[in-house]
């Protein structure tokens, strides 16, 4: 089999890999208990807020988008050197479209308030941005010291959030929606299919002529921290069955007494 052919069934299958995740999440089972989730909503308000207050003004041309992503952006070649570390923290909160901010704001919306009701406010906003800035720097180092393209999203603390979350909720269920119709699959299908799908992504991109521009070697670093943070974060939740033959998950380190995480947004989707 040539590389030709190769390339070709690494391309059609993460195509096809992104068409599922298009069925993009709108619930999973819920936390009760715990905290209210105000930095999953926060950082949510804040990346909304920068892109279309802050974001969408200052790339009215292509040179006023060059300086400003050259400023805000992380990129390889100077955080490499220690250069420019506030882009760490930065790039986080900058996304590269609508479609970008739209997909992370969703999986942040859905997986994010789980983990921040069972492991405290604090604790949460901690590990998110640890999250980002060890994505960031999986990235430096394993796809490229001197690559100088601007690195943008909150994709890598998101999948730090994906990582604790398939150890601290293994058995959670996950609603997705598609089109007329909804459906829940469990959560170690949907996370390890989109975990195969970065390494796919990695494959097509080592192939001359393959590829996209996205990191995928920051969503794995972001995902293997994660796991690790949620090993740490384990056992302060267990899973319980209610009558109806639904399941919900109850904290352990609080009064499970009501729901704190975000509005149901499967009720809206009927399915």
């Amino acid at each position: 089999m040539g590389k030709t052919q190769i390339y070709n069934i690494v391309k059609a299958f993460v195509y096809l890999s992104k068409k599922l995740l298009l069925m993009f999440p709108i619930g999973d089972d819920n936390v009760k208990g715990g905290p209210f989730p105000f930095f999953s909503y926060l950082f949510i308000l804040i990346n909304v807020l920068v892109y279309f207050v802050i974001e969408v003004p200052a790339l009215t041309s292509d040179s006023t988008a060059t300086l400003f992503f050259e400023q805000w952006a992380g990129q390889a070649c100077e955080l490499s050197k220690g250069e420019s570390l506030i882009t760490l923290l930065t790039s986080i909160f900058l996304h590269g479209s609508l479609m970008h901010l739209g997909g992370n704001m969703i999986f942040l919306w859905v997986f994010g308030d789980n983990i921040e009701s069972t492991i405290g406010n604090l604790k949460f906003a901690f590990f998110y941005l640890v999250g980002g800035v060890i994505a960031t720097y999986t990235h430096v180092f394993l796809a490229g010291a001197t690559d100088c393209t601007p690195l943008v999203g909150a994709s890598g603390s998101i999948a730090a959030v994906l990582g604790a979350y398939l150890v601290m909720f293994p058995k959670s269920r996950i609603k997705l929606w598609f089109i007329l119709f909804s459906y829940k699959i469990s959560a170690i299908f949907f996370l390890g299919f989109w975990l195969i799908q970065q390494f796919s992504g990695i494959g097509v991109k080592d192939i001359p002529g393959g590829g996209d521009n996205v990191a995928y070697w920051a969503h794995i670093g972001g995902f293997v921290f994660g796991i690790i943070a949620g090993f740490l974060f384990k056992g302060t939740t267990r899973l319980v069955m209610l009558e109806n033959g639904e399941q919900e998950y109850h904290t352990l380190a609080y009064q499970p007494h009501r729901y704190n995480n975000r509005v149901n947004l499967a009720k809206f989707f009927k399915g």
